[in-house]
């Protein structure tokens, strides 16, 4: 069997990166060891920006309606316990009232699409719904990705059906590792993780329980935490999931109803569907790639899940790396753009692997002023839960604040954006600061007929045109001279500008900012400036 790209794993990134190759036209095989789709609820929070990215492909619309309802707000609150009081709340909009915002607001500071409340267990079957319905993905679950070995022109991979004991011999030209944290293919690789193991040992209590009205006793919310773990509603109904620190004096098989009682204060009426120990790290791979074989995901960086960068730093990976593999195969790309995979997207794991330790090392912040009193009632208890209530305020939550996390990261020293010397790049994780430096995302905004910017983009590279220019023909000639699929998108809209920070932009198909200017010199220049960002650094698209 012949076929362009293997993918070993799965899963959200797995699945996503088969989806956005099959939509740029590249066949692919996708296996997975499981039987099905994950039965633990792992990621809880799919971000704006990889809302955005979902959209681009197609699938935000399923996606949603699988996921908590929109007009459910994402709240985080601290309690002593269910049946004692809640300590402060972070309030923080729906869905709906998100959407509104972004509406109103539309100055290029917020992003296309709110985010999403949502379980692995429930987004997986969505993506496997879509991959399934492709005739460009063959998905095959119950099938062991067990070595590969690389040759000149491609790779041979040998997979092993869990059910025959069958093995199957594929040639492709290309594989990527998105099988987790324990990566068959970065073990093959010889790649070593960096940064901190075994970081904590938690316990998972994943349930449905009928007594909504205890657990929503102060109304919606997405977290509910405590000293004692976090509480995350799961379908704001009677799906749930305890994550807490796991008794050592207790078995596996007791601790559930032993950890259920600790953090709400009493028991309760609960059917437990999934438990486990189970250890966060902070890890992220030494490189992204060698030759041929790429990681992504879990693959390629482990997070502790406060912030939920771990799936959504996965999805960055996949429709950064998908585009790029697409293009060499489509023959318009030099293969050295696949370089800059490991160039920009490692650089991203290591900046959210430490924003991740931050937003922990707040949690024990919290969690230390956690003492007798909080539980007392009478007046001494009232005035401790007063002064904790106002330090968890001064402390914030920052972990669900961070916008400059989500949408402000930068490219700025890749291979295949046109750097600015001397940009000026706030790097500040709470703050988004609109910008078009190259290796930027292109701020979102809705334009004067209701249609978003980023619906206009085209699947492959865009020139933004701010206004009518003699300038956008350089490139549309370039790229048609040399085959590259180029939409030229005039926007009569020149007050934008002040928004965009120039009137032509070269957006690459992941709404990354190639390059930026008010003109160019001749169509040789814009040539070069294609060239660079499809990875032939030049050397022929210069004559």
């Amino acid at each position: 069997m012949k076929i362009p790209v293997v993918i070993a794993g799965a899963g959200p990134v797995g699945l996503t990166l088969a989806l956005d190759l099959a939509r740029r036209g590249i066949r692919c095989l996708v296996v997975e060891r499981n039987p099905s789709t994950t039965r633990h609820p792992k990621m809880d929070i799919t971000n704006s920006r990889s809302m955005e990215l979902f959209r681009a492909i197609g699938i935000t619309e399923s996606l949603r309606a699988a996921a908590v309802p929109p007009s459910h707000a994402f709240d985080v609150s601290w309690i002593t316990n269910f049946v004692g009081e809640e300590l402060h709340r972070f309030a923080y909009p729906s869905v709906d009232e998100m959407r509104r915002r972004i509406l109103e607001k539309n100055d290029g500071t917020m992003p296309l699409e709110p985010p999403m409340r949502v379980s692995q267990v429930v987004i997986e079957p969505v993506l496997r719904m879509h991959a399934e319905r492709s005739p460009l993905i063959d998905l095959r679950f119950s099938t062991t990705f067990e070595r590969f070995e690389e040759r000149e022109n491609g790779v041979t991979v040998v997979l092993r059906d869990t059910g025959t004991e069958n093995r199957t011999t594929v040639e492709c030209r290309y594989v990527v590792g998105c099988d987790g944290g324990g990566s068959v293919v970065r073990q093959q690789l010889g790649i070593d993780l960096e940064g901190s193991p075994r970081v904590m040992e938690r316990f998972m209590t994943h349930f449905r329980s009928p007594e909504k009205d205890l657990l929503m006793r102060w109304g919606v919310a997405w977290h509910y935490q405590s000293v004692y773990g976090t509480l995350i509603a799961q379908n704001d109904e009677d799906v749930w999931t305890l994550h807490s620190r796991f008794p050592d004096t207790k078995t596996v098989e007791e601790a559930p109803q032993e950890l259920l009682r600790r953090f709400i204060g009493r028991d309760i009426e609960a059917e437990i569907l999934v438990a486990n120990p189970w250890t966060p790290h902070l890890l992220v791979a030494r490189s992204y790639a060698k030759r041929r074989v790429f990681l992504a995901g879990d693959a390629a960086h482990q997070y502790i899940p406060t912030g939920g960068y771990g799936m959504n730093t996965g999805i960055g990976d996949a429709t950064n790396l998908s585009w790029k593999l697409a293009a060499v195969l489509h023959g318009f790309a030099g293969e050295s753009i696949l370089q800059s995979y490991d160039a920009e997207r490692r650089p991203i794991g290591k900046r959210n692997l430490e924003a991740s330790g931050r937003n922990n090392d707040v949690r024990k912040e919290i969690g230390a002023l956690y003492t007798a009193e909080l539980f007392e009632d009478g007046p001494s208890g009232d005035a401790a839960r007063g002064r904790v209530s106002a330090e968890m305020k001064r402390i914030g939550n920052l972990e669900n604040e961070a916008w400059g996390i989500e949408h402000g990261y930068v490219y700025a020293e890749s291979p295949v954006v046109c750097a600015e010397a001397g940009a000026s790049i706030n790097t500040d994780p709470a703050v988004y600061e609109p910008t078009t430096v190259p290796g930027a995302r292109l701020p979102s905004i809705f334009l004067k007929d209701g249609a978003a910017l980023y619906d206009r983009l085209g699947p492959w590279l865009t020139l933004i045109s701010f206004g009518p220019s003699d300038h956008a023909g350089y490139f549309e000639e370039a790229a048609r001279i040399r085959g590259v699929p180029l939409r030229v998108l005039t926007i009569d809209e020149p007050e934008l500008v002040s928004i965009y920070q120039a009137p032509l932009l070269l957006v690459r198909p992941d709404h990354h900012v190639a390059w930026r200017g008010s003109s160019i010199a001749d169509m040789a220049a814009a040539a070069r400036v294609i060239g660079r960002t499809l990875g032939w650094y030049g050397h022929i698209w210069s004559k």
